[in-house]
């Protein structure tokens, strides 16, 4: 007796969920208000977690928000002498190649030596605090150096006014820095993505080979030479350079010399994993052999380009050279968010590479508020745009870096440095200065990933391709303008043609999937089944849908006159995959449903999303299909089509 009602309270619980599946798609709860989800991102970002023991924390709250902030918080109190032993030996590594690359990237700045090794003293102490990266290292990079010296000087020329140049990059920097807080504030990391992996690397290809065309200037002691970035105005500025004004062979003879010298070791390196430290002296020690040369020689006097006088000291306070309502506000704002998306992008990328290797996960949010902040005060202390920099986080990373106090020592290196070895700079070939930027563009120039993309995405070649050729004939606006250009080109392409598919059941199941993609499943008799794949059906594709759907309807009508078994007398539409639907695409399924109605054919509708699922019973689109035509899955749709119209599904 117990058992019989068991079965028989099983077989009405069965029932229940299976008739009443489509009023639990209608009755599902409405979606949070705009107050909600922004309650909601705050609360996510500053939510203290769960204690896995011992009592609460009498101010949860303060303190989960001063750990979000500074992450030293939380890694500090099981920081060990152990892996302070290896920061050190990874940051003093780490200073001996950012030294000469920082006075290099600021000569490719366009501006004095100074200001690339005042880069990398304040950015890097500040990430240090509030990064979440253990091997990154904080400092000027060469693209950026290239997109900030490229754009400013269509403002203002750093060679016939410095003062106003350097004030226009500290507010650039302080602009760059104020966006990548802002990003990472609001959650606004999607903005990164705007450039995708491919226009990523067309772009540093690019400008790779740009920022190499650039230093011609130092490796040939050339006097005059153009302010143009593209490879045709540095050619032709090249030959006019040889033909004219006096070069002296000797800046060639020390640029190559010494860029062979830092290839070789480059290999050695590469080779022997324990001589990595070789590779990362390798700038330090050609910086000093060939300032000793050129002093010894006395070669500056024969036609060598040296660096001459370098300020010594402690950063100089540069807030009073920020000017946020000059007239060249508007400018700088402009190329500000091109420089955060770039270095946010770059140093986001690098960070996560090398945090998969060690196995622990890179917050993003934290990273831009990180940057964000460096930068703001890299902008009040002399710095220009600081990011992360793959050639000196490889470096950190075979130092054995444990921890940011990597950056810390690095910076206090460079402060010393400023502080006691400036004037020794006095001899420095410009020509060295070349060969090292030289020596770090090669890992720009990532041709196995460019014949990666042309095999997987034909698309995404051309977006890559269109970077490339843009940086490398055009400008690095022009080329970062192509790039997204064709990435938004390629969005909206797929976003106005969405896939709709006829569907068929797969032998002996449930499963009702494309019949282009799997041709052994079956169509059902009388009962048309069609998919819309596309997460959000809108006024840029709506009428393409609708007029697919008819299209298909009317052929089939067509097709089927005077043949009553093969006649289509329901056509079921799976929306599981639109997750949203606006005003153009509610008044599409109404023009779908009377085209229908006007054919004599019922319309069945399948597993909306919650959104759309809203929006057609506010709109009263449930009320005219009817609830009853409602479903979870398209399975349920077509049983209850068949046993409508006393239909049989096919055998298959």
């Amino acid at each position: 007796m117990e058992a019989s009602a068991a079965v028989d309270s099983s077989a009405t619980v069965a029932a229940f969920e299976v008739s009443n599946t489509g009023k639990l798609v209608l009755s599902s709860p409405s979606p949070p208000s705009l107050r909600e989800e922004l309650v909601g991102v705050v609360g996510k970002a500053f939510r203290p977690r769960a204690a896995s023991g011992g009592r609460a924390p009498r101010c949860p709250w303060a303190l989960t928000a001063l750990q979000c902030v500074f992450p030293v918080l939380t890694w500090g109190r099981t920081y060990t002498l152990k892996s302070f032993r290896s920061d050190v030996m990874a940051g003093l590594t780490l200073a001996s190649l950012g030294i000469p690359q920082s006075i290099g990237y600021a000569n490719l700045a366009k501006l004095d030596p100074q200001y690339g090794l005042y880069t990398s003293v304040v950015p890097p102490l500040i990430y240090a605090v509030m990064g979440t990266s253990r091997e990154i290292a904080i400092g000027p990079v060469a693209v950026v150096s290239l997109l900030l010296s490229s754009m400013i000087q269509n403002v203002v020329d750093p060679a016939t006014d410095p003062a106003t140049y350097r004030s226009l990059v500290f507010t650039v920097t302080f602009l760059a820095g104020v966006f990548q807080v802002s990003f990472g504030l609001f959650r606004l990391g999607f903005l990164v993505d705007f450039l995708s992996h491919a226009a990523i690397v067309g772009f540093m290809a690019g400008a790779a080979i740009v920022i190499g065309l650039q230093q011609l200037k130092g490796l040939l002691g050339l006097s005059h030479f153009t302010n143009s970035t593209d490879i045709v105005s540095v050619i032709k500025a090249v030959c006019s350079a040889l033909r004219h004004d006096p070069w002296h062979p000797g800046n060639f003879f020390i640029g190559c010399s010494f860029l062979i010298f830092i290839l070789i070791t480059r290999f050695i390196g590469r080779r022997y994993k324990k001589l990595f430290w070789l590779s990362a002296i390798s700038p330090l020690i050609s910086v000093i052999l060939s300032t000793v040369a050129v002093y010894a020689t006395r070669a500056d006097k024969h036609g060598v380009k040296i660096i001459q006088k370098v300020h010594a000291g402690l950063n100089p306070s540069s807030a009073k050279q920020i000017h946020l309502n000059g007239p060249h506000t508007a400018e700088c704002a402009k190329i500000a968010i091109i420089c955060a998306v770039i270095a946010l992008t770059e140093a986001i990328a690098v960070g996560r590479s090398f945090a998969s290797i060690r196995g622990y996960k890179l917050d993003g949010n934290k990273e831009m508020l990180a940057m964000g902040f460096s930068n703001v005060a890299g902008s009040l202390s002399s710095c220009y745009v600081a990011t992360g920099s793959f050639s000196r986080t490889a470096v950190n990373f075979s130092a054995g870096a444990r921890s940011t106090m990597s950056n810390i020592i690095m910076s206090i290196t460079v402060f010393i440095t400023l502080e006691l070895f400036m004037k020794f700079l006095y001899y420095t070939p410009m020509a060295v200065l070349a060969s090292i930027i030289l020596s770090a563009l090669p890992g720009l120039i990532d041709i196995k990933e460019a014949c990666d993309i042309w095999k997987v995405d034909k698309m995404d070649f051309v977006t890559c391709l269109g970077a490339f050729v843009g940086v490398l004939f055009g400008s690095v606006e022009i080329g970062l303008a192509v790039a997204i250009g064709i990435s938004f080109a390629k969005i909206i392409i797929q976003s106005l043609r969405p896939q709709v598919e006829v569907l068929g059941r797969l032998q002996g199941t449930n499963i009702f999937c494309s019949i282009r993609q799997y041709p052994v499943a079956c169509r059902t008799p009388t009962v048309l089944t069609i998919r819309i794949d596309t997460s959000f059906m809108c006024f840029i594709n709506a009428t393409y849908i609708k007029e697919r759907i008819i299209g298909w309807v009317r052929e089939e009508v067509e097709t089927s006159d005077g043949k009553a078994r093969e006649r289509i007398q329901a056509v079921v539409l799976d929306m599981s995959s639109v997750v949203n639907i606006d005003t153009s695409g509610l008044t599409a399924l109404e023009e779908i449903h009377k085209e229908l109605v006007s054919l004599g054919i019922q319309m069945a509708i399948s597993g909306p999303g919650l959104n759309a699922v809203q929006k057609m019973k506010v709109s009263r689109v449930v009320d005219r299909i009817g609830e009853d035509w409602i479903f979870l899955t398209v399975g349920e749709a077509v049983e209850a089509c068949l046993t409508e119209h006393k239909g049989t599904a096919l055998e298959c």
